[in-house]
């Protein structure tokens, strides 16, 4: 399908439906809008008493003298108000004031994007709506003294009002609790404030309206890949975000993977792509791909949201989403090209191309960036239709041009129009050109090296690059960023548009020969190198070696180039061909500020090499062993970069690099020792060694006070750790030969991540700082688990996975969420209670668990947390249990929500894992929730390894007020669509508002007998068999992304209507889906009860409402 979409527009912050209206302050939080007689002293006194203790300011109107038409003061109080509350009692038809109110109020709310409730207090909806009633009787005095007009404004508000869905007093029992719902209510909308960053986006909405209907989100049952084309600069990328932000909470995973232009992958370059690209997915740093089997291993059952941005190669896509079975049911794939070719290739039929906004949209944009309002004209109407003309009504050009005329006088957009009209072509570069020229020449300057070397890079680092320059480069990135030419991140990074890059590329090829300072054509570099003829005037070169066949440097090339401070060779394709020869005379410039040259192809510097001026050194993938001999100064270096320099054998004496701030060894195989002389990096912030498989010694005695990420997971041969800074936040030494952690680490104050997995000799623990949150000792042989655990207050994560000496589990921290002690096969005890009820804890196949660390683990998770144990039946705690996968449940008036336990049995013949999955949909219709629009999301990762029943215990997260209807019954139904699990029995708690204050207490005895619904369950079935453990190969490690724990795995998502079936069909559970024939429905329906039933889908391992059944009496 393919979708093609004119008059669009979007860059500029304009109004729109759903970011809604543009920012504001507003001077109160709530507006009243009531009947004073009927509920000033009674209802509206406890509403304010009650919003005042939840900080909600609402406008109050004692000294307002009341009339027969509005007071401006109250218009404008109306005006300022966030949210207005219109209390309908059964005299406000009563009062005109009330009326002209509510008019207001609605006008606002269209106007202004004002947030509007109700309350009936006293009336029915339906009276208000029709005027009916005694609020009919009321209105209709009021009107008798008015005109027909007034009547007929006043009906329409009234009528309109009473559509929007309030509280309704007449359906609680307790004044008091109805107010605080509203005050909930209230403080969730204040607190829902949507994301900013797209706000006022001149066409924005209709994008993303047909963009959702072209990925179809209500299809779960495979993955669609949609593309947006369309010209460069038009806004593909800001669309593609902005559907990131809207849509990234429906699903389990999202990723935006931009600026893949240039990102050629073949060879390893398409491994360190996918390296990128599962880091950004999983949110773990250093994830490492060996082949290119991965992408589909990890995410083929997970629901995805991917964004590919920017891509323009085939090979892109084929090495990041090849095919739509790499990737679990229900993912979405969007990519963003201008190349439709690509897309044929790669047979991506559903495409949305962005066109060209309206001359009118255009003109808004120009005067947003020319006058920051729209309109605002200033006289200058003409002249700025005249512009919006001369860009084309490309979105980036009059952005760019718009900034260029901020504050200029008429002359001045003249000579603007004048040089559009003589320069404007229609290639993009030569629109946005102007921006570049309106520059000064210093500002060129530093315009054309961003272009070239420095985007996406830190704004610091590029400031030093020019200390002893006369370019004020702080002024100048100010100057850049006020004209729309770059942005700084809040990271601190440079970033220019790709297209504007470009511009600055083309501006140095039609610079002179003799004028030009930085040299970026291939062919021309070449003959610079190989006849030594280059001049004092070049500052830079950045040469792409992969367009060429061969070039052999002359060593007295750089001896004509003193002043060349910026050096960058590197490969845009890599093919394995060495095309550098270097004689072993040649010697390097002693200005340069960056050396970056991706594979060097010589064993070392030559000797006569100075980097005091160097402010980067990057040489991934070199042949280096070494790089200088000797003690140099190195003040300016803040940035080494040597990955994957396999041969390198020694670092040279870094004592002199005293504000060194980054230290890249990843994959340095050859590496054998840190030198004594990185005891004086003291601003060192990263130290990168992961995968430095001959490392063993470090300099003992390191202090670096500035040291904060200490990345060594995969050296294989480091047995001793220094502590090397105090100020540590994160260490990973996974996959090491590691044996104990130094006493000095309990000095480290600020270490929140450690991550020991993997380390077969680790022993065990014995001092750690009480700052760790995330702690992983998985695969380790680890036998004990000190006491002094239980003092690390802030311990979130802790995964003990595959521990399979570890016998005991000692008092944890109540501060624990997360707690994995899957396969642990000698664990036998824990610390009973378990002071960790949030904490969402699996003890997959831990078969010797006794009967008291049964009981120490359940118990928590009543509350708030969640369990995952070996177990044959239902604890007796859930009073309501059903043998087999259906319950039905009675009323009850007192449960907020409810406590979910099934005992399962995994199906050996599905050898599929799922990591996560959707448990429960409430059913929409008449359900008494406080939050009915959700999907709940359970991490049932590991579950498919349980080789025995277990018991899975957790909380629906569905909150109840109460039932409206006491003879209502409720029927549960599990089933699994891929009959990856058995259901052996299923139970309910519901809990009140007690269980939420206490914890429940009762013994969890093996062998105790319950009764279900009809019959009782056999004693002792709840023994727990031991097993032997299967032989498993070890989880390949992610050196350096830390703990596997769990995701973040409970989030809501809009629910899809079509997902309830009102006449469910109960005798075909085929695919999951429940149909009933119409002779059941009729013999269902002479009950004198009405059923409610969640039909919940067991699918990929978890819980799904399919459908509701409503039967009512004849």
């Amino acid at each position: 399908m393919f979708v093609r979409l004119h008059q669009l527009l979007f860059l500029l912050p304009m109004a729109s439906p759903s970011s809604s209206f543009p920012p504001r302050n507003w001077s109160y939080n709530v507006f009243p809008s009531f009947h004073g007689p009927d509920v000033r002293k009674t209802f509206l006194s406890n509403m304010r008493e009650q919003f005042t203790r939840n900080g909600i300011t609402m406008f109050d109107d004692q000294e307002i003298e009341r009339s027969a038409t509005i007071a401006p003061s109250l218009t404008e109080a109306i005006r300022e108000s966030r949210i207005s509350i219109v209390i309908l009692s059964k005299n406000y038809a009563s009062s005109g004031w009330c009326l002209d109110e509510l008019v207001e109020i609605l006008e606002c709310k269209k106007a202004m994007g004002q947030t509007v409730m109700t309350i009936f207090y006293g009336v029915e909806p339906s009276n208000v709506r029709k005027q009916t009633g005694e609020f009919g009787i009321a209105f209709n005095e009021t009107c008798a003294r008015k005109r027909d007009e007034a009547r007929q404004k006043w009906s329409k508000a009234l009528t309109d009002v009473s559509n929007i869905a309030g509280e309704d007093f007449q359906k609680w029992d307790n004044e008091a609790n109805m107010i605080k719902k509203i005050a909930r209510d209230v403080s969730d909308k204040l607190n829902a404030t949507p994301s900013r960053d797209f706000d006022g986006m001149v066409g924005l909405e209709t994008h993303l309206r047909i963009l959702k209907s072209l990925l179809d989100l209500d299809y779960d049952d495979g993955v669609k890949m949609v593309a947006i084309t369309g010209p460069l600069g038009i806004g593909k990328t800001t669309i593609a975000k902005a559907l990131h932000v809207r849509l990234s909470n429906r699903f389990q995973l999202s990723c935006f993977m931009d600026n893949l232009r240039g990102s050629y992958v073949s060879g390893q370059e398409k491994l360190r792509l996918q390296e990128q690209f599962l880091s950004k997915v999983l949110n773990q740093d250093g994830l490492r791909v060996c082949h290119s089997g991965v992408i589909e291993e990890r995410l083929c059952k997970q629901r995805v949201l991917i964004i590919l941005d920017d891509v323009n190669n085939i090979k892109q896509l084929e090495a990041l989403a090849n095919e739509t079975t790499w990737f679990g049911p229900g993912s979405r794939i969007v990519v963003t090209t201008e190349n439709k070719d690509l897309l044929q290739q790669h047979g991506i039929d559903n495409t949305y191309h962005v066109g060209f906004p309206s001359d009118e949209e255009a003109l808004k944009i120009l005067c947003r960036y020319a006058f920051r309002k729209i309109p605002m004209y200033h006289g200058f109407g003409q002249l700025a239709k005249r512009v919006t003309k001369l860009c084309g009504n490309l979105p980036l050009a009059l952005s760019v041009v718009g900034s260029s005329l901020r504050g200029k006088n008429e002359k001045e957009w003249q000579q603007v129009i004048h040089r559009l009209e003589t320069t404007l072509h229609q290639d993009i570069e030569e629109v946005l050109k102007v921006g570049y020229e309106s520059l000064d020449e210093s500002e060129q300057t530093l315009f054309l090296h961003i272009a070239v070397f420095f985007n996406y890079k830190d704004g610091d680092l590029v400031e030093t690059m020019f200390t002893d320059n006369d370019l004020d480069v702080k002024h100048g990135l100010k100057i850049l960023v006020n004209r729309s030419l770059i942005e700084i991140s809040t990271y601190g990074e440079i970033m220019m548009h790709r297209l504007l890059q470009q511009v600055g590329k083309k501006a140095i090829h039609k610079q002179e020969p003799w004028k030009r300072k930085i040299l970026i054509d291939a062919p021309e570099i070449c003959d610079v190198l190989e006849y030594a003829t280059g001049t004092r005037a070049m500052s830079g070169i950045s040469f792409d070696i992969s367009g060429i066949k061969e070039v052999s440097i002359n060593k007295k090339a750089f001896k004509r180039m003193p002043n060349l401070r910026f050096l960058r060779v590197y490969k845009s394709r890599n093919d394995g061909n060495d095309r550098v020869h270097i004689p072993e005379e040649m010697e390097l410039p002693h200005c340069l500020r960056l050396l970056d040259w991706e594979e060097y192809p010589s064993k070392s510097l030559h000797p006569t090499f100075h980097p005091e001026y160097l402010v980067e050194l990057s040489f991934e993938d070199s042949k280096l062993e070494k790089l200088w001999e000797g003690r140099q100064v190195l003040t300016n270096l803040k940035k080494i970069n040597l990955t994957a320099s396999r041969n390198l054998k020694e670092l040279p004496d870094l004592s002199e690099a005293i504000n060194l701030e980054v230290l890249s060894l990843l994959c340095c195989e050859s590496l054998v020792e840190i030198p004594s002389s990185c005891l004086h990096l003291h601003k060192l912030q990263k130290l990168l060694m992961n995968s430095c498989t001959s490392l063993e010694f470090f300099p003992a005695h390191m202090n670096l006070a500035s040291l904060e990420q200490v990345f060594m997971a995969g050296c294989s041969r480091l047995r001793n750790i220094p502590v090397m800074s105090t100020n540590i936040t994160n260490l990973y030494i996974s996959d090491t030969l590691v044996e104990d952690l130094p006493a000095s680490i309990e000095l480290c104050s600020r270490l929140e991540f450690l991550s020991i997995a993997s380390n077969r000799k680790f022993k065990g623990l014995t001092h750690l700082p009480t700052s760790v949150r995330t702690l992983d000792l998985s695969y380790t042989d680890i036998e004990r688990i000190p006491d002094c655990i239980k003092d690390l207050l802030r311990l979130e994560s802790l995964d003990l996975s595959r521990c399979l000496k570890l016998a005991s589990l000692p008092q944890l921290p109540c501060s624990l969420r997360f707690l994995t002690a899957q396969e642990c096969e000698s664990l036998e005890t824990v610390f009973s209670p378990l002071d960790t009820s949030s904490a969402q804890m699996k003890f997959t196949n831990c078969f010797k668990l006794s009967e008291q660390a049964r009981r120490g683990i359940i118990q928590p998770s009543f509350r708030n947390g969640s369990a995952l144990l070996p177990g044959k039946q239902v604890p007796p705690e859930f009073d309501h249990r059903g043998k087999g996968n259906c319950l039905t449940i009675p009323p009850d008036v007192n449960s907020r929500r409810l406590l979910v336990c099934i005992v399962i049995s995994h199906n050996h013949q599905i050898t599929e894992e799922y990591d996560f999955s959707e448990l429960c949909r409430p059913p929409i219709g008449r359900w008494d929730f406080d939050y009915v629009e959700g999907v709940v999301f359970v991490d049932f990762h590991g579950v498919s390894r349980c080789r025995e029943e277990h018991v899975y215990i957790f909380d629906s997260h569905f909150p109840f007020n109460n039932f409206s209807d006491v003879s209502r019954e409720i029927v549960f139904e599990f089933s699994s669509k891929l009959h990856a699990l058995e259901i052996i029995e299923c139970g309910v708690k519901l809990l009140t508002d007690d269980d939420d204050d206490e914890s429940i207490e009762g013994s969890y005895e093996s062998g105790s007998a319950h009764v279900f619904e009809d019959e009782s369950i056999e004693e002792g079935s709840y023994d727990s068999r031991a097993g032997q453990v299967s032989e498993e190969e070890s989880i390949a490690w992610s050196y350096g992304s830390g703990s596997q724990m769990f995701e973040e795995d409970i989030e809501f998502v809009e629910p899809r209507e079509e997902s309830f079936v009102d006449e469910t069909n109960i005798d075909d559970l085929s695919n999951g889906e429940i149909c009933v024939s119409s002779n059941e429905v009729e013999n269902l329906a002479g009950s004198q009860k009405r059923t409610d039933c969640w039909s919940w889908l067991f699918l990929c391992f978890g819980l799904s409402v399919l459908g509701k059944k409503t039967i009512e009496s004849g």
